[in-house]
């Protein structure tokens, strides 16, 4: 694989250490050339930081400049380039951060279609808890009937009373992460429930959430029905109004992950180029900035 190095990028390899030494500042310099070809050779600096693995492999990121006179185009030839594992770092993070959660539920809010059953699945895994997801379990107190056929047998009312309810029962829990509803954030007494545990807002733009939300389709979605237009104007519109709606109470969240801030910070010009593994890991590093503001102690 080439790399383009006209610019600085973080790359992910294994080397040899036979190939470079450590210098005290953390800087490496290589004692071997990368190419024999196209002399003269390319000066190569890196910036170490070694990554905690539970065996003895340790991989190296770092940040490579490259200088090479007359000599336009310049790549830099490997066989594999990774920006980094992520599942390493998701596995680190998660064990940095889960002896200090005491078993306290974790409970993702945020509008629809904005991933939380996805990232709650991976967070569940990584932190050793259970999902679980109150939709679900709302349609399961109502004898198995979708979401949307509660709303259109019994009305909204009904279902907000039977989610408050499963909410209740969730907040006298231990070791679970919970997908809730997009308006679960309206009633000030979920809150109350959720406060007992740790709540999470994933701030997704609109005009990803429309277009996710387009792609499935919208029959699932039953605040969607009585609006008009194709699949994607009436998520953009209903979404636009329910924004407004429900802006202030997600702020309620002990943390929040922005998708289009860690985009930003990632490089990604898109959040649709976001993978759930990087806003799973982003949404870790969140809750362990709550728990060291919150208990006054460093989980680091």
């Amino acid at each position: 694989m080439e790399a383009n190095l006209g610019h600085l990028q973080y790359l992910s390899v294994r080397i040899d250490s036979g190939m470079f030494v450590t210098k005290p500042s953390g800087s490496v310099r290589f004692l071997q050339p990368i190419s024999d070809q196209h002399k003269p050779l390319p000066l190569v600096s890196a910036f170490q930081q070694p990554l905690r693995l539970p065996n003895r492999c340790r991989t190296v990121s770092f940040g490579a400049s490259c200088y090479r006179e007359n000599i336009s185009g310049l790549t830099l030839e490997t066989e594999n380039f990774h920006p980094f594992d992520k599942d390493l770092l998701l596995k680190n993070k998660s064990h940095e951060v889960q002896p200090h959660l005491n078993g306290r539920c974790i409970y993702l809010v945020g509008m629809m279609g904005s991933g939380k059953t996805t990232i709650g699945k991976i967070l569940a895994k990584e932190l050793s808890y259970t999902f679980s997801d109150s939709d679900t379990l709302v349609e399961q107190e109502v004898g198995g009937t979708s979401v949307a056929e509660i709303f259109k047998l019994h009305g909204e009312g009904f279902f907000r009373d039977k989610e408050t309810e499963v909410l209740r029962k969730l907040s006298l829990m231990h070791g679970f992460v919970i997908s809730t509803g997009g308006g679960i954030v309206v009633r000030p007494i979920n809150w109350k429930y959720m406060q007992k545990g740790i709540s999470i807002w994933l701030d997704v733009p609109l005009e990803a959430l429309a277009k996710r939300i387009a792609a499935v389709g919208t029959d699932s979605r039953p605040l969607l029905h009585h609006e008009s237009g194709n699949a994607y104007t009436k998520a953009f519109r209903r979404l636009s109004i329910l924004q407004e709606e429900r802006g202030d109470a997600y702020t309620n969240a002990n943390a929040k992950v922005c998708l289009g801030s860690l985009a930003a910070k990632l490089g990604f010009s898109d959040v649709c180029n976001l993978t759930p593994a990087d806003i799973a890991l982003e949404a870790l590093v969140q809750i362990q900035t709550f728990l060291e503001q919150e208990d006054g102690y460093s989980t680091s």
